[in-house]
């Protein structure tokens, strides 16, 4: 037997980093949205004594380095369960080092399917719990929809998702270490930071217009790619309501009321990137197929 769920990415309407806890950790303020950018998770019983993992990018470490990995040994100690047989199969879809959470949705969709598999039947809270502990973009990836995190990103307020409308999401090819990206916050004076409660208010309202015209991320600034400044200049000769690098980067969306703007977008950007996408909002987190 086997379940196979969908783990949607995320994309960070805005981020704030707010402090630093006396650990290290950062603590941050942002209005995340999932996409429905998925990567494709399968859980199975094996005839292992240990958890095994087959990933579809052999860039991706198959072994406790993984979130995956770690979100199984989660589950099974927050269910009380053996880790003994558990094999796991990923389908990369969602960009890395991008700022999409691929590895903390790839966690949240085998806490999901596991939960399924197992029939071990633990609640939202007890996976969130479970979630927490391999990463801190996990809740809000099992939660999906859009959310204000708070805390380290562990802490979810649900909002209503975003109205649907259309996304580009273009990934140059450098990337982004979330180390890094953390360490030039702490050594950047910011001039810009994001009207939080303003997005929050327009998400519920389903204003994409205040929504484009707010969008704002504090590693943008810190981090100034030529990268994502030319991809943002792209969406914005092509009529995007706003655009804006996801969490550390080096993803850029660009958010569109119409369609066929997104789609001249995304094919303006093809010729100049590899990995562009056309997505939309989706309401909900990892899915069973």
């Amino acid at each position: 037997m086997e379940v196979t769920v969908k783990a949607p990415a995320k994309i960070n309407l805005t981020l704030d980093v707010t402090g630093r806890r006396e650990d290290g950790y950062h603590l941050i303020e942002s209005v995340m949205q999932a996409i429905d950018l998925c990567d494709v998770v399968t859980v199975y019983k094996t005839g292992h004594s240990d958890i095994r993992l087959e990933i579809d990018d052999e860039r991706v470490p198959d072994d406790e380095r993984n979130t995956a990995w770690r979100a199984a040994a989660a589950f099974c100690e927050a269910a009380g369960l053996s880790t003994a047989g558990i094999g796991i199969r990923i389908r990369k879809r969602i960009p890395m080092q991008a700022g999409l959470a691929g590895g903390s949705a790839d966690a949240a969709g085998v806490l999901v399917a596991l939960n399924l598999l197992t029939d071990a039947r633990l609640d939202q809270d007890a996976l969130c719990d479970a979630g927490a502990k391999v990463g801190a973009d996990v809740p809000f990836c099992l939660l999906g929809g859009a959310g204000l995190c708070t805390g380290t990103g562990t802490i979810v307020t649900p909002l209503p998702s975003m109205t649907d409308c259309h996304l580009v999401v273009a990934k140059p090819l450098c990337g982004v270490s979330t180390a890094e990206a953390y360490r030039r916050i702490d050594e950047t004076t910011l001039r810009r930071r994001p009207h939080t409660s303003v997005v929050t208010d327009a998400v519920c309202a389903g204003d994409l217009e205040t929504i484009g015209r707010e969008l704002c991320n504090v590693f943008e600034e810190a981090i100034p790619l030529p990268e994502t400044a030319a991809i943002r200049q792209i969406m914005r000769e092509h009529r995007t309501l706003g655009c804006l690098m996801s969490g550390s980067g080096s993803a850029v969306y660009g958010l569109f009321g119409n369609r066929e703007d997104a789609r001249l977008c995304a094919d303006a950007l093809r010729r100049e990137i590899d990995e562009v996408c056309l997505c939309r909002p989706c309401a909900h987190g990892p899915a069973e197929v």
